[in-house]
Protein backbone atom coordinates (compact mmCIF):
# COMPACT_ATOMS: atom_id res chain seq x y z
CA UNK A 1 0.00 0.00 0.00
CA UNK A 2 1.21 3.48 -0.87
CA UNK A 3 -0.03 6.70 0.67
CA UNK A 4 0.36 9.93 -1.26
CA UNK A 5 0.13 13.40 0.27
CA UNK A 6 0.10 16.50 -1.92
CA UNK A 7 1.09 19.99 -0.82
CA UNK A 8 1.98 23.34 -2.32
CA UNK A 9 -1.35 24.42 -3.74
CA UNK A 10 -2.75 27.89 -3.23
CA UNK A 11 -3.90 31.12 -4.80
CA UNK A 12 -1.68 32.81 -7.37
CA UNK A 13 -2.10 35.53 -9.98
CA UNK A 14 -1.98 34.73 -13.67
CA UNK A 15 1.62 34.54 -14.84
CA UNK A 16 2.82 33.37 -11.45
CA UNK A 17 4.35 30.08 -10.34
CA UNK A 18 3.68 27.30 -7.87
CA UNK A 19 5.47 24.08 -7.04
CA UNK A 20 3.41 21.11 -5.98
CA UNK A 21 4.94 18.28 -3.99
CA UNK A 22 3.71 14.75 -3.46
CA UNK A 23 5.26 12.75 -0.64
CA UNK A 24 4.87 8.98 -0.82
CA UNK A 25 5.12 6.33 1.84
CA UNK A 26 6.63 2.93 1.21
CA UNK A 27 9.95 1.60 -0.03
CA UNK A 28 8.73 0.82 -3.55
CA UNK A 29 8.34 4.47 -4.56
CA UNK A 30 11.41 4.39 -6.78
CA UNK A 31 9.81 1.64 -8.87
CA UNK A 32 6.58 3.51 -9.62
CA UNK A 33 5.65 5.78 -12.45
CA UNK A 34 4.16 8.92 -10.93
CA UNK A 35 1.55 11.18 -12.45
CA UNK A 36 -0.25 14.43 -11.84
CA UNK A 37 -3.90 14.90 -12.77
CA UNK A 38 -6.33 17.76 -12.23
CA UNK A 39 -10.05 18.12 -11.96
CA UNK A 40 -12.57 20.95 -11.92
CA UNK A 41 -16.14 20.51 -10.68
CA UNK A 42 -18.40 18.93 -13.26
CA UNK A 43 -15.56 17.72 -15.45
CA UNK A 44 -13.59 14.51 -15.75
CA UNK A 45 -10.19 14.18 -14.18
CA UNK A 46 -7.55 15.35 -16.69
CA UNK A 47 -4.00 14.10 -17.16
CA UNK A 48 -1.32 16.73 -16.62
CA UNK A 49 2.08 15.02 -16.51
CA UNK A 50 3.84 11.76 -15.70
CA UNK A 51 7.39 10.61 -14.99
CA UNK A 52 8.90 7.14 -15.05
CA UNK A 53 10.80 5.48 -12.20
CA UNK A 54 14.19 6.93 -13.09
CA UNK A 55 13.02 10.38 -14.10
CA UNK A 56 14.36 9.78 -17.59
CA UNK A 57 10.96 9.56 -19.23
CA UNK A 58 8.23 12.18 -18.99
CA UNK A 59 4.95 13.01 -20.65
CA UNK A 60 2.79 16.15 -20.61
CA UNK A 61 -0.59 17.15 -21.85
CA UNK A 62 -0.30 19.70 -24.66
CA UNK A 63 -1.80 22.57 -22.70
CA UNK A 64 1.02 22.59 -20.12
CA UNK A 65 4.04 21.81 -22.32
CA UNK A 66 6.71 24.44 -21.90
CA UNK A 67 5.12 25.74 -18.69
CA UNK A 68 5.04 22.77 -16.29
CA UNK A 69 7.89 20.46 -15.33
CA UNK A 70 7.53 17.15 -13.51
CA UNK A 71 10.47 15.78 -11.55
CA UNK A 72 11.18 13.34 -8.75
CA UNK A 73 13.64 12.70 -5.95
CA UNK A 74 13.67 9.00 -5.13
CA UNK A 75 15.85 9.61 -2.07
CA UNK A 76 13.02 11.69 -0.61
CA UNK A 77 10.11 9.63 -1.99
CA UNK A 78 8.76 12.81 -3.53
CA UNK A 79 7.51 13.92 -6.92
CA UNK A 80 7.17 17.56 -7.89
CA UNK A 81 5.22 19.62 -10.39
CA UNK A 82 6.75 23.00 -11.11
CA UNK A 83 4.09 25.22 -12.67
CA UNK A 84 5.13 28.45 -14.35
CA UNK A 85 3.23 31.03 -16.39
CA UNK A 86 0.02 29.93 -14.74
CA UNK A 87 -3.28 30.73 -16.41
CA UNK A 88 -6.81 30.94 -14.96
CA UNK A 89 -7.68 27.77 -16.87
CA UNK A 90 -5.10 25.90 -14.76
CA UNK A 91 -7.40 26.34 -11.77
CA UNK A 92 -8.31 22.88 -10.46
CA UNK A 93 -7.74 20.35 -7.73
CA UNK A 94 -4.43 18.67 -8.52
CA UNK A 95 -3.96 15.00 -7.67
CA UNK A 96 -0.83 12.91 -7.42
CA UNK A 97 -1.02 9.26 -8.53
CA UNK A 98 1.22 6.20 -8.58
CA UNK A 99 1.34 3.44 -11.20
CA UNK A 100 2.98 0.35 -9.74
CA UNK A 101 3.48 -1.30 -13.12
CA UNK A 102 5.87 1.42 -14.20
CA UNK A 103 4.20 2.56 -17.41
CA UNK A 104 4.22 6.24 -18.31
CA UNK A 105 0.56 6.65 -19.10
CA UNK A 106 -2.03 9.40 -19.27
CA UNK A 107 -4.91 7.05 -18.46
CA UNK A 108 -6.23 7.61 -14.96
CA UNK A 109 -7.53 4.07 -14.41
CA UNK A 110 -4.04 2.67 -14.89
CA UNK A 111 -2.90 4.39 -11.72
CA UNK A 112 -3.21 2.37 -8.54
CA UNK A 113 -2.86 4.93 -5.76
CA UNK A 114 -4.11 8.49 -5.40
CA UNK A 115 -3.60 11.39 -3.05
CA UNK A 116 -6.32 13.55 -1.60
CA UNK A 117 -5.64 16.51 -3.87
CA UNK A 118 -4.51 20.10 -3.44
CA UNK A 119 -6.36 23.16 -4.71
CA UNK A 120 -4.69 25.48 -7.20
CA UNK A 121 -6.49 28.73 -7.98
CA UNK A 122 -5.17 31.16 -10.59
CA UNK A 123 -6.74 34.61 -10.59
CA UNK A 124 -6.90 36.79 -13.68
Amino acid sequence: QVQLVESGGGLVQAGGSLRLSCAASGRAFSMYTMGWFRQVPGKEREFVAAINWSGGGTSYTDSVKGRFTISRDNTKNTVYLQMNSLKPEDTAVYYCAANKFGMVTSTSYEYDYWGQGTQVTVSS
